[in-house]
């Protein structure tokens, strides 16, 4: 698989080297309207900065092939039950011929970071300017590291097949009907939203049913849009079936074709 290494010798992330963030984040200087400033000259200065996280993106990820972005809690524990479902989550990924797109942190990411890379495949980080994170975790072996959630978000999405996502907190339930809501409105393909962890999803997957559902919130068919399982081996074949089904080659077949040929 082309960029393929293994994990004595991979390049750690980030592409951007970043330090600890003092006082405001750049999100936040963007979206306080109550912040004193004088925005017809710093504003429209930010477009500059925006758009040049959106190219530093588009030009790290156009060669990254077949995808799966995996998304969880950072504050899940090392050998946690979750932390070790996602990492054969990640090493299940790659034997299919996908990279693994995370958020870059710890947690249920760093775990599916490392089955990735362990498992000889492309392992990549999307992290984010935070004020109580840092860095990106020691298992990425792309990253990139953005000041703006919105260009962050719209990485995870363009280079996807795929949404895996495991237990985790208001930033995985965001990105989880971030996916939903696009999918549901057609703004992009639709492509398999997989839950892995059915007992942790069930309280809101009862309230999706019975009250969303129910009172006409939602459809039935957008029930049908999420897809939850307990085994990897049947998220992963959900994923390939799905894709396969929407015209693409087979994710394996497509990443062996992009491995240098040697001579």
């Amino acid at each position: 698989m082309k960029g393929m290494t293994d994990s004595t010798n991979h390049r750690p992330g980030p592409v951007r080297p970043t330090s600890p963030r003092r006082g405001p984040t750049t999100d936040q200087q963007l979206l306080d309207s109550r912040r004193p400033r004088d925005w017809t000259r710093t504003d429209p200065w930010r477009v500059l900065r925006i758009t040049s996280e959106f190219v530093e993106g588009f030009d790290e990820l156009a060669d990254l092939g077949p995808a799966v972005s995996v998304f969880g809690s950072a504050r899940s524990k090392p050998g946690s039950d979750e932390c070790q479902l996602a990492e054969r989550l990640g090493r299940a990924l790659v034997r299919a011929g996908y990279a693994v797109i995370t958020g870059g942190g710890p947690g249920v990411m760093e775990a599916a970071n490392r089955g990735a890379l362990e498992a000889g495949g492309r392992s990549v980080g999307l992290g984010i300017e935070l004020p109580f994170e840092q860095g990106l975790n020691p298992w990425v072996e792309l990253g990139i590291n953005f000041r703006y959630f919105f260009v962050r978000k719209t990485m995870f999405v363009k280079y996807a097949r795929a949404f895996c996502v495991l237990p985790g907190g208001y930033g995985t339930l965001d990105e989880l009907f971030e996916a939903l809501t696009l999918v549901q409105t057609q703004k992009v393909t639709r492509f398999p939203v997989v839950l892995l962890g059915s007992e942790y999803w069930r309280g809101l997957l009862d309230w999706l049913r019975n009250t969303m559902a129910a009172e006409g919130k939602i459809g039935a068919a957008d029930l049908d849009l999420i897809y939850v399982t307990d085994d990897v081996d049947d998220a992963v074949r959900h994923i390939v079936e799905a894709d396969e089904a929407l015209g693409g080659r087979p994710a394996a077949e497509q990443a062996a074709g992009q491995a240098p040929v040697e001579g």
